[in-house]
């Protein structure tokens, strides 16, 4: 493989950490775009390409939700109660989720995440926040809710902040509180996504001889240490810049990713 690419993932890598640093998001909707194009480019099989992507945006995730767990852990912001009873719908939901998306043509997967950016970039622009109204439903309710969070987190490469902060909220649970405990369900989301595309792609003919199912190494490999590296600085300036504007901005950002994943596999 071409010294270039390993620069790309270098610095997919290291944009990814920073963005998660600075605007504490996570990194499937830059990396799976992004990685989308790059597989493109590469001359990797088209009917692997989305799968490749979503597959090994979810393992390079896996450190930066294992950091993040425990840092929001040692500030006693994790509702551990809370993860015990959502987990099991968690895994089985994002487990159970990378087997539909193997079935599920490189085209579909791409209009899936899509609409699914596209919903997020219009969340980030107007700031919706839902007021909270009710309390946590019981233990099949919230283990039900995280079967939906842990399905749709598979099919698009993400922690499930997005997903599981708001519903949080709405539950009458602290902010502070909503997002440590997100950060907490995001490892098994990470851990379960990654062997699930791991799985569906074993032994797929046509895939990169690097590739372990549907996660590709050298870009794995390369793009979750930086990630690492680079999301304190993210943090620190996120102290120094107008965050606000920057969620605004980088919205837009995350709907043009999209457009071009579009682009790449049509």
């Amino acid at each position: 493989m071409d010294i270039t690419w390993w620069l790309a993932y270098l610095a997919l890598g290291s944009f990814v950490g920073l963005m998660a640093g600075l605007l504490g998001i996570g990194g499937g909707g830059i990396m799976v775009p992004v990685l989308t194009s790059l597989f493109v480019f590469q001359g990797i099989p088209h009917e692997h390409i989305a799968h490749l992507a979503l597959g090994t945006s979810m393992a390079a995730i896996i450190p930066s939700a294992a950091a993040s767990l425990w840092s929001h852990h040692r500030h006693g912001a994790v509702h551990w109660n809370i993860v015990r009873f959502i987990t099991p719908g968690i895994l089985a939901g994002t487990f159970l989720a990378t087997f539909v998306a193997a079935f599920v043509p490189t085209r579909g997967l791409a209009l899936f995440f899509a609409f699914f950016m596209a919903l997020m970039s219009l969340q980030m622009v107007v700031n919706i926040k839902p007021k909270p109204s009710r309390g946590l439903p019981g233990p099949v309710g919230v283990a039900s809710v995280g079967l939906g969070i842990g399905g749709v987190s598979a099919l698009v490469a993400i922690g499930g902040g997005s997903l599981t902060v708001p519903f949080l909220t709405w539950c009458n649970i602290k902010v502070t509180h909503a997002i440590g405990t997100s950060a907490a369900i995001g490892l098994p989301i990470a851990l379960a996504g990654a062997l699930g595309y791991t799985l569906n792609g074993w032994g797929d003919d046509g895939l990169p001889a690097v590739a372990l199912g549907y996660v590709y190494l050298p870009a794995l490999l390369l793009m979750a240490p930086f990630s690492i590296f680079t999301a304190p600085i993210g943090a620190k300036l996120a102290h120094l810049l107008p965050v606000t504007i920057l969620k605004r901005v980088f919205a837009f950002m995350l709907l043009a990713l999209a457009i071009q994943m579009l682009a790449a596999v049509f």
